[in-house]
């Protein structure tokens, strides 16, 4: 496998330096990093339109990989499975702007991406991805593949989602709720707002005054969803500390959480801080711990520009905390995040079946570690942004079957809409509600 030093984004001999960030982000998910995480990194020096092309260009490209592959695969002698990573994920890049990338030109989507295969590989790899490319482009009315006869190797194709994930949620939701989600997820996802230090009604005059299109939420009357092509640290708002980012169904945890108004809370897994901001707006303090020191650097960054007040950020291992008894636990626990393949694109790739024997492993033993430290009468709040029943209903029933001393409480009527509350616990689903996925148990510790 070809591996590509990471260096800041520019031109490389006539190649923009967005397609050259594009490149190099793609470079960083074979080798391990997040998307957000390489993102960052190679669109720094760009302005803002060329990040948002960088970020039209990959997501998309994730999200219509499956599909893209059947078309190449049907083009390249072999099958691109004995062509270099590298030069598929090149490929991938020229196919996406040729057919999904309107405001891109034929030719600069294939010069340009054959000239960036030339200065990563060569002559040769150049040649092949010129004459893919070129026969793409001559056979659009019949570029579509096959449809494959197999069901789930169909809905694979059409929705790229690997196959086993897709079987996973048929056999729990049946095809019709299967081909819902698969294409909620392919939807780009929108950017949804947390008024702070001002009121709803300020900020929307505050974002429609700079030029922002504005909507409702329905499921958090507060927030505040934006339009397409937000440059959102340009605006007033963003560095007024007006705002801050958060999806309705990580708001929807906090807001189901119902800490007293009184309460010390401990987020064991706070960053981003998104969480923790929402639980500050009725708890007395509470503290916002990491196991990451960058990861807690970010948030006092987010903190500090909101100018919060009430909040104490802190390294802390989940695992093993070093805080004395509170009022309410928050666990917002690592998951396999598959209530979040939308704003994720790059997740559905990662997974791995043995993340769930992995990750919930992980999950049972900072569920106990966060037991420990509510105090009687306390709030243990146990969340998660996947779908998956071994991450969600499965450890919340076998911690209740060993903990006799915890029952589930549901927060009073009213406190979230009743659409997501599922016999005490919430449940967010993509399919059904338009956000991420989220779930949330919400624990009493007997007096």
């Amino acid at each position: 496998m070809a591996r590509h030093t990471s260096t800041p984004a520019r031109a490389v001999s006539g190649v923009t330096a967005s397609r050259t960030a594009a490149a190099m982000v793609l470079a960083d998910l074979r080798n391990g990093v997040l998307l957000d995480a390489a993102f960052e990194r190679h669109v720094a020096s760009l302005d803002a339109r060329d990040r948002r092309w960088v970020q039209e260009l990959v997501w998309g490209m994730l999200r219509m990989r499956n599909r893209l592959d059947a078309m190449l695969a049907e083009r390249v002698r072999g099958g691109i499975a004995k062509i270099d990573v590298d030069v598929t994920d090149l490929l991938r890049m020229g196919a996406y702007q040729l057919l999904h990338m309107g405001s891109v030109p034929a030719y600069a989507a294939i010069g340009q991406t054959v000239e960036l295969t030339k200065r990563r590989h060569g002559i040769g790899a150049s040649k092949l991805v010129n004459a893919v490319l070129r026969r793409i482009d001559r056979e659009r009315d019949g570029v579509e593949p096959p449809i494959p006869a197999d069901p789930l190797d169909a809905l694979a194709q059409q929705y790229s989602h690997p196959r086993w994930v897709i079987s996973r949620w048929m056999d729990r939701w049946g095809p019709e709720e299967t081909a819902q989600l698969l294409a909620v997820n392919n939807a780009p996802a929108s950017i949804t707002v947390r008024p702070y230090g001002v009121t709803h009604a300020q900020l929307n005059t505050m974002l429609t005054g700079a030029g922002v299109t504005t909507h409702d939420v329905p499921l958090v009357a507060d927030s505040i969803r934006l339009g397409p092509g937000v440059a959102l640290t340009e605006l007033e708002a963003f560095q007024q500390g007006a705002f801050f980012v958060q999806d309705p169904a990580a708001t929807l945890v906090a807001q189901y959480a119902h800490v007293p108004t009184d309460s010390v809370v401990v987020d064991l897994c706070a960053a981003p801080g998104g969480k923790a901001l929402e639980l500050a707006r009725r708890a007395r303090l509470v503290f916002a711990a990491d196991a990451k020191m960058a990861r807690v650097e970010r948030m006092l960054a987010g903190f500090g520009r909101l100018a919060a007040t009430n909040l104490i950020a802190l390294v802390c291992d989940a695992r093993e905390p070093s805080i004395a008894a509170a009022d309410v636990i928050l666990i917002d626990v690592p998951c396999t995040g598959t209530g979040t393949f939308r704003r994720h694109p790059d997740a559905r790739w990662r997974l791995r079946a043995s993340d769930f024997a992995v990750l919930p492993a992980l999950q049972r033993e900072i569920l106990l570690a966060a037991a420990a430290m509510v105090r009687p009468g306390g709030l243990l709040i146990y969340s998660t942004c996947s779908l998956e029943l071994e991450e969600n209903d499965d450890q919340i029933e076998a911690f209740l079957a060993t903990h006799r001393e915890f029952t589930l409480e549901a927060p009073p009527a009213g406190t979230v809409p009743a659409a997501v509350v599922d016999n005490g616990l919430l449940r967010v689903l993509p399919q059904h509600h338009g956000t991420d996925g989220a779930f949330a148990a919400r624990l009493r510790r007997a007096s």
